[in-house]
């Protein structure tokens, strides 16, 4: 069975379960998301669950910081944790705790029973005896897995060696013959042998579970009825069955979503700031692109639609429609997507996302006028792939540019020509009324006028632009013009002609 979603009696209920380890890596959101546009597609619930049993790798803040970025992007957990508006988190729903820390006892009470049920059996060993015979597997080439050393021990051993180490360790049973099948809702049936299942730790010696005990007690508790994780999950789904089936409870449906890849097909790194969605909210790509970005990486609408609102992904997403191949994260994809929805954003709505950006780059707003500023936007949101290029190539507009005065001659000309043309322009535009210095209407008055007089057009529009700009790559002269005049007048046109003549004569 492959890409077969199986119905269920009970409303769905599918989680998200992160460690507060750090920034949002792009494959956890997406891990979120396609569990988030399940619950919404089925009229479901999402649940947030924090997996923080892994102590040493917590990091203070990083739920908050978790909830923020799941906001700015549109997801909202119906239980979990969530931000007040003072920026505290608070709980909501019936299942919880929904934080794993919180819920020790309960694993605790979880693994004895296992012991009881004979599911499950505490392991003495030292650190210095399995890290020994993990050499020596290693050195004979075979996989690393406890040798059960500890799992016939009689009662009276088991009691015995308790008394002298009551923290001992508590590992799974693994049935020594048969086999699990793992039906999974992405990849189909995957046959697992019990014989090459390790025996892993489900207590450790501290109290905490580790991720296998937790995470099937907490889906049991939690009521979940699909999960929704990444690939690597897969070898240890065989193992959390076998739990389920241990306890005598129903199993949830899982699907597996594929790897997400670099273009060379390496794995995406894990580091932080890497490949972080922080990162690429602050680089200026715009919320609602990155979502329908993220949720094509592994799920295809088989459509030829390609950009998606919350809504419509929501009303499409099926787990039948995701990938068992690996996700190509494609930033050139991601640039074309969010230069698509920059270009559908509202010029006002623009302008606001733009200035932080504008300010970053030493822009005293408050020195210039609201309409040149929007001017400047409707200019440049044409060429934007982020938000934070407006940085970049644009300190013209805000004062006159320095150049190589060579760049200002047209490859057909040479400097007294260059001189020439500039100066018949300046004539020119000083005859003009400043209502003439709209884009549209200066290029008609300009390309007459260039025709009139027998000019070749690059001869005049180069040195024009170059002028304006400062750059061989700008906007068309008579946009740019256009802007400027409304900072300035066309003083400010014609300043920065007379420049560029005076740096070639």
């Amino acid at each position: 069975m492959s890409n077969q979603e199986i119905t269920t009696n009970q409303p769905v209920r599918s989680r998200f379960a992160p460690s507060p380890t750090g920034f949002v890596h792009v494959g956890n959101f997406r891990t979120a998301l396609f569990a988030y546009l399940f619950a919404r597609h089925h009229g479901g619930t999402a649940i947030l669950r924090i997996e923080d049993t892994d102590q040493s790798r917590k990091i203070d803040g990083a739920v908050e910081n978790l909830l923020s970025v799941m906001k700015t992007l549109g997801i909202e957990f119906d239980e979990g944790p969530r931000l007040t508006g003072d920026h505290q988190l608070e709980y909501r729903g019936a299942h919880g705790p929904y934080v794993q820390s919180q819920r020790l006892e309960l694993y605790k009470e979880h693994a004895q029973k296992l012991v009881t049920l004979k599911k499950a059996y505490y392991c003495f060993c030292t650190q210095e005896r399995l890290e020994e015979l993990r050499k020596e597997q290693t050195a004979l080439k075979k996989p690393p897995m406890y040798d059960r050393h500890c799992r016939n021990l009689s009662e009276d051993e088991v009691s015995s060696k308790l008394a002298d180490n009551p923290n001992a360790v508590i590992r799974q049973a693994i049935p020594e013959e048969g086999q699990t099948i793992v039906h999974d809702l992405v990849y189909g049936d995957i046959i697992y042998k019990h014989e090459i299942l390790d025996d892993q730790v489900l207590l450790k010696s501290d109290g905490f579970p580790t991720y296998h005990l937790a995470v099937v007690v907490d889906d049991h508790y939690m009521e979940i009825t699909h999960v929704i994780r990444g690939e690597d999950w897969i070898p240890s789904t065989p193992k959390h069955l076998l739990l389920f089936e241990a306890f005598g409870w129903d199993k949830p449906q899982f699907a597996h979503l594929p790897l997400i890849t670099n273009p060379d097909k390496t794995k995406l790194s894990k580091r932080q700031g890497d490949v972080a969605v922080e990162d690429f909210l602050q680089k200026g790509y715009l919320p609602e692109a990155l979502v329908n970005f993220v949720a094509f990486l592994g799920w295809n609408p088989k459509t030829e639609q390609e950009v998606f609102s919350m809504q419509e992904l929501i009303e499409q997403f099926d787990l039948v429609k995701v990938n068992k191949s690996g996700a190509v994260l494609d930033l050139h994809k991601l640039d074309w997507m969010n230069g698509m929805y920059i270009r559908q954003t509202n010029e006002d709505r623009l302008l606001e996302l733009l200035k932080p950006y504008l300010v970053e780059q030493g822009i005293k707003l408050e020195d210039y006028p609201e309409q040149f500023l929007q001017a400047v936007v409707k200019i440049e949101k044409e060429r934007l792939k982020n938000l934070s290029q407006i940085k970049e190539d644009t300190q013209f507009y805000f004062a006159e540019p320095e150049y190589d005065p060579e760049i200002v001659i047209w490859k057909k000309a040479d400097r007294l020509d260059a001189v020439a043309k500039l100066t018949a322009l300046v004539e020119k535009l000083s005859a003009l009324d400043v209502e003439d210095f709209v884009a549209e209407k200066l290029e008609a008055i300009i390309k007459e006028w260039i025709g009139e007089q027998g000019f070749d057009t690059g001869n005049v529009l180069w040195p024009m632009r170059v002028a304006l700009t400062g750059l061989a790559k700008s906007p068309s002269p008579f946009e740019v013009a256009g802007c400027l005049v409304l900072n300035g007048g066309k003083e400010n046109v014609i300043n920065r002609l007379n420049k560029a003549i005076n740096l070639l004569s």
